[in-house]
């Protein structure tokens, strides 16, 4: 049976967590497919920011480290990240960027599998990854890998079980997918490793705020992740990094930097380390980004009252099973794939579509239509050029997924996407 748009109409008025877009300033006639690349912007974040601004540097000055927090700032919104990725209180520290992040756990790691080594002899010194992991957290290891002589080895997803042996030191993924929105089985994945006697790192760019993560239940080692996607956190928010309790404490990390001191106001000539994730932070923070980041975390928040994440995922589940029987139903015959799994264990909360042709030009005639999403380039081999399309439940409505896909349809059907400023590459697609 056909959906139309008076269903997917009822379909919003049924739905229990409606309200929560009211939290978010979306400019209008603007439907935004792009939440998992930045978010959009909470509505109390300008007068949360020029507060910062205004009032607490521009009036109370240096006082504010103590009056009104600052100092406490990064632990203060990890506790709330904490909440939505299954970790708990004073186990996740909001700092830094990703990348950044992801180079002071694998350092960590690596320090743990060459003390673990018998009789000192390192035998592990392999990292696997994805083949399509972010680039960035392939450079990182990359780069870790030269400086220990280590190798990084890159696999498809369905060729990491039986890669690992024990030759292997870490195994590295993001936990969604980037390009595809693919989801591995994160306990399911750690257990395999562990029982390899291999440690785990998690990317979280993709997950903390779209679907549920359970790091403590699924006995992860090390985990980071995004503040500007899912967490609407504002473009170049701090990320966030947890480590397991169990390692904490075992090892400095590389960036051994006053804040992540035992006693920063010592001032003392050699380091101490702060005890737990506290050492994870390096120098002085961010108070008015954090706050930023803060107001985006609340926002997510926000649905703990309405069923917290398994609310948000059901719903999520729901807007890209929808978008996808849309675009299959309304969209054939003109090229597009699906790249996305069709399991919802497998799925996060994108659809990514494929095309042979004018994959970039077709999302630039969307964006110029209203309907924002964004593209991703192939390799010219197995992984193809991606239309990406990110749904974050807290603002995306059923009513937008049948217009976006009807704007989509027309593009196509029009042949709008194949003209000159539409082919123009800018410098971020």
């Amino acid at each position: 049976m056909t959906t139309t748009l008076q269903d997917c109409q009822a379909l919003d008025a049924a739905d229990p967590l409606r309200g929560l877009r009211a939290q978010f300033n979306i400019p209008a006639g603007t439907i935004y497919l792009d939440g998992n690349s930045l978010g959009v912007m909470p509505a109390s974040a300008p007068a949360r920011v020029a507060e910062v601004v205004t009032r607490e540097w521009g009036t109370d000055l240096i006082q504010s480290w103590n009056k009104h927090g600052w100092f406490q700032m990064p632990g203060q919104v990890g506790d709330k990240i904490a909440r939505l990725i299954g970790a708990g209180a004073g186990e996740v520290v909001a700092t830094d960027s990703t990348s950044v992040n992801l180079f002071k756990v694998l350092s960590a790691a690596l320090n743990m599998v060459q003390a673990d080594a018998p009789n000192g002899q390192l035998t592990r010194k392999r990292i696997i990854s994805e083949r399509s992991n972010f680039p960035t957290d392939l450079y990182i290891a990359e780069a870790l890998c030269k400086q220990h002589g280590m190798e990084l080895v890159l696999l498809e997803p369905e060729e990491i079980a039986s890669a690992l042996t024990a030759e292997v030191a870490i195994l590295m993924l993001t936990h969604v997918n980037y390009r595809t929105g693919a989801m591995h089985d994160m306990a399911a994945v750690t257990a395999a490793a562990h029982a390899e006697g291999i440690l785990t790192v998690w990317d979280l760019a993709h997950s903390a705020g779209a679907v549920p993560v359970d790091l403590t239940g699924a006995k992860a080692d090390f985990a980071v992740g995004c503040g500007y996607k899912y967490l609407n956190g504002g473009p170049g928010a701090p990320a966030f990094v947890w480590v397991n309790p169990l390692h904490a404490n075992r090892f400095w990390q590389p960036l051994a930097g006053w804040w992540g001191h035992a006693a920063p106001f010592a001032f003392t000539p050699d380091y101490q380390p702060a005890p737990g994730i506290t050492r994870y932070q390096c120098g002085t923070q961010p108070m008015i980004s954090l706050a930023a980041l803060e107001c985006g975390v609340d926002t997510v928040l926000a649905a703990e009252t309405l069923g917290g994440m398994a609310a948000l995922r059901a719903k999520s589940l729901a807007l890209t099973d929808l978008f996808i029987r849309l675009v299959e139903e309304r969209c054939a015959g003109h090229g597009l794939g699906l790249a996305t799994p069709r399991e919802h264990a497998q799925r996060g909360s994108q659809v990514c579509l494929t095309r042979d042709e004018g994959a970039y030009a077709i999302v630039q005639a969307l964006i110029a239509r209203g309907v924002v999403g964004d593209f991703r380039a192939g390799d010219g081999g197995i992984h193809k050029d991606i239309l990406r399309f990110g749904f974050t439940p807290l603002y995306i409505g059923f009513e937008d997924v049948w217009h976006s896909v009807e704007h989509l349809k027309q593009v196509l059907e029009s042949g709008e996407w194949q003209r000159p400023e539409f082919n123009r590459k800018h410098a971020v697609t």
